[in-house]
């Protein structure tokens, strides 16, 4: 999901003479594919405006659509400005913005969801009613992984929904749909019986100590390695809606494993928009990482059918069971096709699959790595339902990667 941005002129718009000023951008985006794009994120950096924003309105052709600001850092402070857009072949459409230093953000339906509950560790339960909280560290030897409804945050779109694992494995499970439609919010990743026959969808995925999809790990020179050595761990809801959620975990001072190195800061953002199934992995630290090395992949889901093109794209169709077989009373085998695509500049080794995963090793000789990584049940009404279409999704999802839409700004 890069972005070409080119600043231009400004314009700056003086409501009165007592009035604060607001200013106004013209965002013209293009599809440079052949192909029709929907649901295109565009994200504007207001640190580039020189301007503090309180408030947005964003319209095409005069009608308001809607958008998202957020404060990407917690400092109480709009960082960065999202809407979505939707673009026929070789298309270009043109935005006016609104930016302003007073009020407050429109309301807009919701598109995506996400949330962080505290349980009730004898009951396992919500704690209480008012027990969704934004942000929750643990410094190093104490585990929140028992003090988490569903284990860790989550977050969905229409498509697809997902859990991060509030523990050393950090890993992402999958929650797959019938319907296309918000949910979490109702069944808490836990659908009742009730729920299930009422058409709501479920825990598709068994990670295991797995990657699960896209899960950084550490790499000792011989094999991955957990999340176990950091001295503290925090997970925080940047966003939750309308349009995109962003989670962001802060492994602080984490020893990598790897020989000779010294413990880095990670800070790993997993960023989903609404109308997509795939999700943007970012991955930031304290310092260059030169010399250090990772790991990451998608799991090797029992009896699946592997492919790759070897340059960074790769992914899997097949069918296990979401839980521990003692468990596994009123589930059924889940068919599930995930995917991953990471840039060649980031890849040291495709390395060959092995019983729990298919994994990468990684690298950058900066402070980042960027990835995205994508999942389908077989269960959607709206979906992919057998290895050959999955595969080709795959194919196209990387096509389009590799044609982002082409934004330009007259500030």
């Amino acid at each position: 999901m890069n972005k070409i941005i080119i600043t231009t002129a400004v314009t700056i718009i003086m409501a009165t003479s007592a009035a604060l000023a607001q200013k106004t951008l013209t965002v013209e985006v293009t599809n440079p594919s052949k192909t029709i794009r929907k649901a295109q994120p565009v994200v504007i950096k207001l640190t580039d405006t020189g301007f503090e924003v309180r408030c947005a309105v964003v319209k095409c052709d005069g009608e308001e659509i809607p958008s998202q600001l957020d404060d990407m850092d917690n400092n109480g402070t709009f960082d960065e400005l999202c809407f979505l857009t939707d673009l026929d072949k070789k298309e270009t459409k043109s935005y006016s913005i609104e930016l302003r230093p007073t009020g407050k953000q429109h309301e807009y339906k919701p598109l995506v969801y996400g949330d962080m509950i505290i349980a009730n560790r004898k009951t396992k339960e919500p704690a209480q009613n008012d027990c969704y909280v934004k942000s929750m560290s643990a410094e190093r030897g104490t585990n929140p992984y028992g003090y988490m409804y569903h284990h860790g945050p989550d977050f969905e779109s229409e498509l697809v929904g997902f859990r991060v694992y509030f523990d050393h494995r950090q890993t992402v499970d999958l929650y797959g749909k019938y319907k296309r439609q918000l949910e979490l919010a109702h069944t808490k990743f836990y659908p009742t019986k009730e729920d299930k026959a009422a058409g709501y969808g479920d825990d598709v995925f068994w990670c295991g100590k797995s990657f699960g999809l896209g899960a950084v790990r550490g790499w000792d020179g011989k094999e991955q390695q957990m999340l176990d050595d950091v001295d503290l761990r925090t997970m925080t809801m940047i966003a939750t809606g309308p349009l995109r959620t962003i989670l962001e975990i802060e492994d602080r001072n984490w020893n990598t494993y790897n020989p000779g190195k010294a413990p880095i800061t990670m800070k790993t953002q997993y960023i989903l928009y609404g109308g997509h199934r795939d999700v943007q992995v970012i991955v930031c630290f304290n310092r260059k990482a030169e010399g250090y090395k990772f790991a990451t992949g998608v799991t090797n889901v029992k009896g699946s059918i592997e492919m790759s093109d070897h340059k960074g794209l790769r992914g899997c169709w097949g069918s296990d069971w979401a839980v521990a077989a003692k468990d596994s009373a009123g589930h059924k085998r889940e068919t599930v096709g995930l995917g991953i695509c990471i840039p060649h500049k980031y890849i040291l080794s495709e390395m060959q699959a092995d019983e729990d995963n298919y994994p990468f090793l990684i690298g950058t000789d900066s402070n980042r790595l960027e990835y995205m990584v994508t999942f389908g049940s077989d269960n959607e009404e709206y979906g992919y339902h057998s290895v050959k279409d999955w595969f080709e999704y795959l194919k196209e999802w990387k096509k389009d990667l590799e044609a982002p839409v082409e934004i330009r700004i007259k500030y």
